[in-house]
């Protein structure tokens, strides 16, 4: 440690000088912190399962009760397939909204204070936690993916499709895992974090599409679907798994996703100190 220590300043000078230094030093401290991540993932792949059952019911209880509502489906016949995007999306962001509970539990413990005395930079501890989150999000969908295919709903199976819609999914799990430690940066109790992450999470997936149409919302409820980015990641998802008309909007939707993640990614690393006070 007392080695590290003493060539740490050293090094620090010449990562400003040197972007490609720095640029070794962030993806270092991701990778480092995602394998801690999924290390804890192979301990507790129960919780996988487990997770995996309330997607499953969104889809086979309310998307069966619903399936012959037209006006739900999009115009694209089976409601099931249709929310099946959707359904991966809620899944995903129940998980990683509450991922900030892991740092508080890691503050109360000492983890934390420990974690922020290395030298990794605090992005890449930000960074590898979210892609705890995006792990668990991407294995899940998988699990579902291979439901549908058994239940045989269709959707359009090709390789841009499926990689597309997971890869787009990670990025939007990890984007609400680092709001979630925004979250967890700001209030110190589990309590209070429990209750503020249900407050949030319900508005996130009811004011967007992932069970219905935009076009069925009230304007005003319209508009507040057009800014939530939860909207952009189900409709790209959609749109590469039920191939539909693709156009310009799937670029728009991964902008979106890409920019919610970096706004905040960034918010989070500079506020993950705060953490410990």
């Amino acid at each position: 440690m007392s080695v590290g220590s003493a060539g740490f300043p050293a090094a620090s000078a010449e990562l400003q000088v040197d972007p490609l230094a720095r640029l070794r030093r962030l993806l270092f401290g991701t990778s480092a912190i995602a394998r801690v991540e999924l290390q804890k993932l192979r301990h507790d792949n129960v919780d996988i399962l487990t997770r995996s059952v309330q997607p499953l019911l969104w889809l086979f209880v309310f998307g069966t009760a619903l399936q012959h509502a037209r006006s739900l489906n999009g115009g694209y016949g089976d409601y099931r397939a249709y929310i099946a995007p959707g359904v991966m999306a809620q899944a995903a962001l129940f998980l990683a909204i509450f991922y900030g509970l892991a740092v508080i539990w890691e503050r109360d413990v000492g983890q934390l204070q420990r974690l922020l005395a290395t030298p990794l930079p605090r992005l890449g501890i930000v960074l590898g936690k979210a892609s705890g989150a995006s792990i668990r999000a991407t294995i899940q969908a998988i699990v579902l993916l291979a439901v549908l295919a058994i239940a045989q709903i269709h959707i359009h199976w090709s390789v841009f499709g499926i990689l597309g819609s997971l890869v787009l999914l990670t990025i939007g799990t990890a984007a609400f895992a680092c709001m979630s430690m925004v979250l967890a940066a700001v209030v110190k109790t589990r309590e209070r974090f429990m209750g503020i992450g249900q407050l949030i999470v319900m508005p996130l997936f009811f004011a967007s599409s992932a069970l219905y149409p935009l076009a069925l919302l009230p304007t005003w409820l319209r508009a507040v679907a057009r800014v939530n980015p939860l909207t952009y990641e189900v409709e790209g998802m959609r749109r590469m798994l039920l191939n539909l008309p693709v156009g310009d909007a799937l670029w728009i939707d991964f902008l979106v996703t890409i920019g919610f993640c970096a706004l905040f990614a960034g918010l989070a690393a500079r506020l993950y100190p705060r953490a410990i006070l």
